[in-house]
């Protein structure tokens, strides 16, 4: 009875002394870049990480049950960092590879991009000129097992599947395919190879002089693949306006995007600038090596475009370079550095702040008490993705671009054209079957053989139609994975489901430019960008 009076307190300190101490004791000895490589978290209070220590001893040899120390040092590590930002993040050695991988552009691995169907991994394609196209995989091969491991009907997780395609370059691996009708499997020895991961999913000619251009992420190689999707749509097709998509981009390496901004800027021009608490400002300015006289830009934002991202739509908005389109951005302000942690892992921890041209940090509200990853929902919620009034500044301070127009900060861009969301056909419906379609549609080629698609995407985009016996085929493929039909709600969202089918199948002949093709064709943040730019009206005047 003495324990169970003792426990409730015992609950409630026991984590905050971990948290407390974790903080002098977790970094010990690592030296922090970019500060004084003589200074040592250890000399500033050794007994810190001895109360930790002693807290988790007495833990792991009296406490009730038995524990996963380790474990508790992670929560307490999550715990105290939550306790700064939603940005300041533990990264744990098992998921650093991956985090590493994806903003390094690359990883070692076969090379294919894939689904998981009925508990079997489906290829949907594999990467150009990469180890398995090399070896004769083909899109829609069933891999059924690796290295003489069945992985076929056993639910085995993505992760997983990325641990055993993945290893050193120059590695094998064996793959049993399963391809098309046939029964017996074929085997292929796959030499794994550096994969790069694409930051650029797709560049393309909208109209005679206007490119199209989407960049899904900022990574180390995203400049890189920026100029070289830029050169060919300048020098070869004529490209004189660009509509660059920034939709859904969380950010990245802000070096990048400011590598990118300076082909839209003479030189000396200030692109972002940033302040840590000390106080010490750093700004970045265009370079002055623009390679292409590119005449007019628009930025296609919203509410999932953050950081890197809005630093190059706050930079054009803010020296009037060009038109930002769309809805709000994310709000994320804070710079972060990562620092590598003696068990493997790293934290990433914000420093500073990051300022636009005109002096705004857009930085959104994380200190009282909201859900921060539910700010979408709740702009939903409140009207502000449908209706631009019902847009709240969390700042009333007033800045001004180059040509005196107001902006503002404290929670994201806001875009000089609003784009509203169409709701008309959302529906949780619409939801399930719109989650079936890459399975259905990769189930569905399976029977109908390329030659009876259109030859080229041009083709494709203008001519081909979905019936409505496929649409009705992907409401009956929905039933069976527990989607009741309900027709009256097909109807209702048959246009979008239909658009959303046509750019699937257009992905798995095309790749991604055929996806974006066709969802750009019947995109009005797309037909308003081409419009602006058509028109040759100044954005200050708008």
């Amino acid at each position: 009875m003495e324990h169970e009076k003792q426990s409730p307190k015992l609950q409630t300190r026991l984590p905050l002394l971990l948290a407390a101490t974790l903080a002098l004791g977790m970094f010990i000895g690592q030296k922090l870049p970019h500060y004084d490589r003589n200074f040592s978290l250890e000399s500033r209070n050794s007994a810190g990480s001895g109360t930790l220590e002693e807290i988790l001893r007495y833990v792991e040899a009296k406490y009730v049950d038995s524990v996963d120390t380790e474990t508790l040092r992670n929560k307490a590590i999550e715990h105290l960092l939550d306790e700064l930002d939603p940005h300041s993040v533990y990264i744990s050695p098992d998921e650093l590879k991956a985090v590493e991988d994806d903003m390094n552009g690359e990883f070692e691995g076969v090379g294919i991009e894939f689904i998981i169907l009925d508990d079997t991994i489906q290829v949907v394609a594999p990467l150009p000129g990469g180890p398995s196209e090399m070896a004769g995989i083909l899109a829609g091969d069933k891999i059924v097992s690796i290295n003489d491991t069945v992985i076929a009907g056993i639910k085995i997780e993505t992760g997983k599947i990325y641990n055993k395609l993945r290893g050193p370059k120059g590695s094998k691996v064996k793959v049993g395919i399963r391809r098309g009708h046939e029964t017996a499997l074929r085997y292929f020895d796959v030499s794994r190879d550096v994969i790069p991961v694409k930051s650029v999913d797709a560049a393309y000619m909208l109209d005679e002089h206007t490119g199209y251009m989407r960049v899904a992420h900022f990574n180390s190689n995203t400049y890189q693949e920026f100029m070289q999707q830029l050169t060919p749509l300048v020098e070869e097709k004529g490209m004189q306006s660009l509509v660059l998509d920034l939709r859904g981009n969380p950010g990245g390496y802000l070096e990048e995007a400011t590598e990118m901004l300076s082909q839209f800027f003479p030189e000396g021009k200030l692109l972002v600038y940033t302040k840590g608490r000390a106080g010490q400002r750093k700004d970045y300015k265009s370079n002055g090596r623009a390679r292409f006289d590119i005449q007019n830009v628009a930025v296609l934002i919203d509410e999932g475009s953050a950081s890197a991202s809005e630093i190059v739509a706050g930079a054009v908005q803010d020296w009037d370079r060009g038109w930002v389109i769309g809805r709000r951005s994310f709000g994320k302000g804070l710079v972060q550095e990562q620092y590598p942690l003696s068990n493997g892992g790293a934290m990433r921890l914000t420093v500073s702040r990051y300022f636009t041209p005109s002096g705004r940090c857009i930085q959104r509200d994380y200190k009282h008490g909201q859900d921060y990853d539910r700010e979408a929902e709740r702009r939903l919620e409140n009207g502000e993705l449908s209706n631009a009034e019902k847009i709240k500044q969390a700042d009333s301070t007033q800045y001004y671009t180059g040509q005196g127009r107001v902006v503002f900060g404290g929670g994201g861009v806001t875009p000089d054209v609003f784009i509203p969301i169409d709701t008309s056909f959302a529906s949780p419906y619409f939801t399930a079957l719109r989650q079936q379609i890459p399975q259905f549609v990769s189930r569905w080629r399976e029977n109908n053989d390329r030659s009876s698609m259109p030859a080229t995407l041009s083709e494709f985009a203008d001519k081909y139609v979905v019936s409505n016996e496929l649409l009705e085929a992907l409401a009956s493929y929905a039933e069976k994975q527990g989607t009741k039909k309900s027709p009256a709600e097909l109807a209702k969202c048959q246009a979008e489901l239909k658009l959303q089918l046509k750019a699937r199948i257009a992905k798995t002949i095309f790749c991604d430019e055929g996806l974006y093709k066709v969802l750009n064709d019947d995109d009005p943040a797309v037909e308003k960008a081409l419009q602006v730019l058509k028109s040759g009206q100044p954005v200050a005047k708008r």
